[in-house]
């Protein structure tokens, strides 16, 4: 208004500039009705070219994660800030309501101190409807670890959750974490305690004396999922922002990368203890945990396996060779961690293959000389050099063949024998056609 004002008293359009102290250019904007009050020009919004792919994407996946959705859109060539991208998906209403998820009431909570170093949470992380080329039938199994006190995880897959797969993933865990804690928690897991009591079993004791966990290994009261909530936390980000958007063409070994770079990715996390704002690294680096021993807790780890045509048996992303002749049956893989070397053994205990193994996930074929010769003299023994049968030839039924027909016609040797009993001498049928062949006299007649 004052910029109209003064033009129309004949100032000039660098005087009116200099007096609201503005630019040249956004007074003449003003006065040319460029420009309207209240109303400042609106950029380019970089959001909408990603709309439709995320629309998209949270009409499949309603519950996905919009920090996993913004991972994605990064990779296709969004430059936006998340703070920005979570505005645009509120502002243009992308995410479906679900009625079902509604937000419901809060209640208490405590936060439960944890000084650095003291305890490392483990949980199994049951994954529905895994890849079918895994093997593992309808779940997925990842153990989580995470410490406690600056609240950093990693997380291992493994095939199954008995005994020795606990302990060779606790082992990766730990080792990944970059030591173990004073204690370990978790809950009332069959192959670390009895779960109607809560007391630690004695074989799971001495996984923890082994790795020098003093103060012991704790138990989590049932339905007390709140006691790990850090573990929670991260189940709840491995499950949102790395299994839903698994692929089924993804192998186990591309599986745990992904994961690993997940953990990695949560490290950068912002964290405020004691009014000092630090990330997750930063927190978990200053952590004072305890080395882990050289080896991991010697455990037998006993798989199944189908043995392949070419006489190979895949274990941990490797195959290892075994004698010829054992195509399709089933073989046990025999391995104590920490060891060099694995054993195949029949359903009968008897070992037929002793190997050295090879990295995991490294993609190795690891034959032995002797499996590879006997091998071969198996397929080229099963040759022939003979002339293929020609298949344009007579070859009628033969006298072998003949006879088992008549055989099951019941003109074989059983009907011939009756033939012979009933049939009587050819002679006695000519006589009596000689003396038909006259007609007999009045005498004979009588006589007869």
């Amino acid at each position: 208004m004052d910029a109209h004002a003064l033009r129309r008293q004949g100032w000039s359009i660098s005087a009116i500039a200099r007096h609201p102290g503005r630019d040249r250019k956004t007074i003449r904007a003003y006065l040319n009705g460029e420009r309207v009050p209240e109303h400042r020009a609106q950029l380019p919004d970089a959001f909408v070219p990603f709309m439709d792919y995320c629309r998209q994407r949270l009409a499949d996946d309603p519950h996905l994660w919009a920090s996993a959705l913004f991972d994605e859109v990064c990779e296709l060539g969004y430059r936006g800030a998340y703070s920005t991208f979570t505005r645009a998906l509120r502002r243009h209403q992308v995410r479906p309501h679900c009625e079902p998820c509604k937000a419901a009431t809060g209640r208490d909570v405590a936060v439960i101190a944890h000084p650095p170093g003291e305890e490392i949470q483990f949980d199994w992380l049951e994954l529905p409807d895994p890849p079918a080329a895994w093997g593992v039938g309808s779940h997925a199994h990842l153990l989580v670890g995470a410490l406690a006190h600056s609240g950093r995880w990693r997380a291992v897959l493994a095939e199954a959750e008995d005994f020795p797969h606990l302990v060779q993933a606790l082992d990766k865990v730990v080792r990944k974490l970059g030591g173990t804690a004073r204690r370990w928690r978790f809950d009332r897991m069959a192959t670390v305690c009895h779960p109607p009591s809560g007391r630690v079993l004695p074989a799971f004791a001495a996984v923890a004396k082994y790795y020098g966990v003093g103060v012991g290994v704790g138990i989590c009261p049932p339905r007390r999922g709140n006691r790990k909530g850090v573990m929670e936390k991260a189940n709840h980000s491995v499950a949102q922002r790395w299994w839903r958007t698994v692929p089924d063409a993804l192998s186990v070994e591309q599986a745990q990368s992904g994961v690993d770079k997940l953990a990695a990715r949560m490290d950068e996390r912002r964290r405020r203890i004691d009014g000092a704002s630090a990330t997750v690294a930063e927190l978990a680096g200053a952590e004072p945990l305890l080395e882990v021993p050289t080896r991991p807790f010697p455990a037998e780890l006993e798989v199944e396996r189908t043995v392949s045509p070419q006489g190979l048996v895949s274990f941990d992303g490797n195959q290892y060779s075994v004698p010829p002749g054992l195509p399709g049956v089933q073989v046990v893989v025999l391995h104590r961690l920490g060891e060099d070397y694995l054993h195949f053994l029949t359903a009968g205990r008897a070992v037929v293959a002793k190997h050295r193994r090879a990295p995991g996930g490294s993609g190795q074929v690891v034959r032995d000389a002797g499996h590879v010769i006997a091998l071969e003299r198996a397929v080229l023994a099963s040759f022939s050099d003979r002339a293929p049968c020609k298949s344009k030839v007579r070859r009628p039924p033969s006298q072998a063949a003949l006879a088992e027909a008549d055989r099951l016609r019941g003109t074989g040797t059983s009907g011939s024998a009756t033939a012979e009993r009933v049939v009587i001498d050819l002679s006695h049928y000519a006589a009596v056609a000689d003396r038909l062949r006259t007609a007999p006299t009045p005498e004979e007649d009588h006589g007869e």
